[in-house]
């Protein structure tokens, strides 16, 4: 991934997104399964999150077709990480970035994604991500001289950067560890990007890997992750549900103790990818998957103000 010339702090952010280690997860639970664990560890991205894979990308090929000329600025809604990647880059890249987000968005996030200089639109948290989704979307048809939409959930270079790098590394750095590729991948849906472009790529090298989607309770909900399967959720236009074996529920409750689990073996991360591990373990109870891959999206110091790592006493 090449920044233009002319921004070299631009180029040294892009090079660093990507390539993240694949650690091996030895939790008390995997035992008796006969079941190997391994996760992409996203934090060490420079905006320490998953999300900079495809707003790097989204970005580049959106400079290379012209979008900003005029002065626009770029739009879209975001739970946090994503507005954080595009806030970041936006800055690096000469971007100026506004970021719809729903007002549960933890106060971390909202603070760093301000502090790139990015415009923030901060809806109703009750109304929920769909509405902020909603709200981009309007806002872009209103003014197009003023806004390019980016779309996450609709743009194809969203999954096409899980599929080219992501899932391309994760066959990759588990043939090093293992002499084969995945048996399984469990992710959750924001976009659908990740889901969609591990999930393609790992299926093309085992057509029958078994294909895992994450879904959190309605309320209290995870943060950046949609509920699927309910009256008027939207469904990501980029979320290919063909591909998903099988879904599984997640509360957030064990995706908080999973977290503190992983944080009691040094990896400190967020609750999302506390669902993503507490589903992977439920899949390698079973016995059926020698190799279960997953994603650590981001940091677990990004929840600081929830209220998730607060000692008991």
């Amino acid at each position: 991934m090449n920044a233009p010339s002319q921004r070299p702090a631009a180029q040294a952010l892009l090079a660093r997104v990507g390539h993240t280690p694949l650690v091996e997860l030895r939790l008390p639970a995997l035992a008796r399964s006969g079941t190997r664990l391994f996760a992409k560890l996203e934090s060490v991205n420079p905006g320490g999150s998953v999300k900079d894979r495809p707003v790097a990308r989204m970005l580049v090929q959106a400079l290379d077709a012209g979008r900003f000329e005029g002065g626009r600025r770029l739009l879209d809604s975001s739970s946090g990480n994503a507005g954080i990647s595009y806030a970041m880059l936006g800055a690096a890249l000469g971007i100026p970035v506004t970021i719809v987000v729903p007002g549960n968005a933890s106060r971390e996030r909202l603070d760093r994604i301000a502090a790139h200089g990015a415009e923030l639109i901060v809806t109703d948290p009750i109304e929920g991500y769909d509405f902020a989704l909603r709200e981009a979307r309007r806002l872009a048809a209103a003014q197009p001289e003023r806004y390019w939409h980016c779309d996450q959930y609709g743009n194809a270079d969203n999954w096409r950067a899980h599929y080219e790098g992501t899932g391309g590394e994760i066959l990759e750095q588990v043939h090093a560890l293992t002499g084969g590729a995945p048996d399984a991948f469990v992710a959750g849906v924001g976009t659908g990007g990740t889901l969609t472009g591990v999930g393609r790529r790992l299926r093309e090298a085992n057509p029958g890997v078994h294909l895992a989607a994450v879904i959190p309770e309605i309320f209290p909900g995870i943060e950046g992750l949609k509920p699927l399967g309910h009256p008027g959720d939207i469904v990501p236009a980029i979320l290919d549900e063909s591909l998903i074996n099988e879904r599984l529920p997640v509360a957030l409750e064990d995706a908080v103790a999973t977290c503190r689990e992983l944080a009691r073996q040094g990896l400190f991360v967020g609750p999302s990818s506390g669902a993503f591990v507490h589903g992977a373990l439920a899949l390698a109870a079973r016995g059926s998957w020698r190799t279960v891959v997953t994603v650590l999206s981001d940091t677990g110091e990004r929840y600081t103000s929830t209220g998730m790592w607060e000692r008991d006493g």
